[in-house]
């Protein structure tokens, strides 16, 4: 019966243990590696399964990686090692998109691979860093990666349904305050209907006349001074060239011999 019984505890325990396990990527670490320390347990269980969620729904591996250090690296360079060398990415290509955060200082860098290339071009990086920048520099993290996590499913949507995000076919935003400020300018036109209607009908003994000359007094005014005035003016405007108007994304090769693309900047 003791053996019987601890035979039972030990099949408990196993159950327990696999149970508990998050998911993997490809390699042998998750989606989120936090050595920065920067996010509670329970924001760190919720940006995990997140992660997981949209990486194996897109087929494209999402990973949140946050350091002290780069260690004498350079961003670029150790998002693209982190990612190559612990093995992220799906299918052949690789596919994945690596958010990199270092502490020391206050580096942030985006790695892309395979279709997460095709997916986040550089101008749509840009569109996407605006996006969670604020809340990092705020030390808002958690709400950074979500943000982040977010983005890039809303991009990888839309590179397989239509065509990339890109110059000239970025996200459209939304115009709350074009939207109040209308608002509020029809509401103020209304108002002042209403008061100027209520100061006209009070008067009793003024009317308006039919030319201008009627509201002077015969004698009451002489020119002494007369200038010309040049009021207006045309200008012809043409706009100058942008540059890089061609759009996608610049890449390059890794120590690893792996194409990558990306970008990063200070937070």
């Amino acid at each position: 019966m003791i053996k019987k019984r601890y035979f039972s505890i030990f099949l408990v325990m196993l159950f327990c243990i696999f149970t508990a396990v998050p998911v993997f990527a490809a390699g042998n670490l998750p989606r989120l590696v936090d050595e920065a320390d920067l996010l509670s347990d329970s924001e760190e269980s919720a940006l995990l399964s997140q992660l997981d969620e949209i990486s194996e729904r897109q087929q494209v591996d999402l990973v949140v990686v946050t350091v002290d250090s780069l260690e004498g690296a350079s961003p670029m360079v150790y998002a693209d090692d982190f990612y190559d060398e612990n093995g992220y990415g799906f299918g052949s290509g690789k596919d994945g998109i690596l958010f990199l955060i270092s502490m020391e200082e206050r580096d942030w860098y985006i790695s892309t691979t395979g279709y997460g290339i095709t997916a986040v071009t550089d101008a749509g990086l840009e569109y996407m860093s605006e996006k969670f920048l604020g809340d990092l520099s705020e030390g808002n993290y958690a709400a950074a990666f979500t943000v982040f996590a977010e983005q890039c499913d809303s991009f990888l949507t839309q590179a397989k349904t239509d065509r990339p995000y890109d110059v000239g076919n970025l996200p459209k935003e939304p115009f709350p305050a074009v939207r109040n400020l209308v608002i509020a300018l029809v509401i103020g036109f209304i108002v002042a209907l209403i008061v100027t209607g209520v100061m006209k009908s009070r008067l009793k003994s003024v009317h308006s006349q039919p030319a201008a000359d009627r509201y002077v007094k015969n004698g009451s005014m002489q020119v002494t001074k007369r200038n010309d005035l040049f009021l207006y003016r045309h200008v012809d405007r043409r706009e100058k060239p942008k540059e890089n108007q061609a759009g996608g994304s610049r890449t390059h090769i890794s120590s690893s011999g792996m194409r990558h693309g990306g970008g990063g900047g200070k937070f």
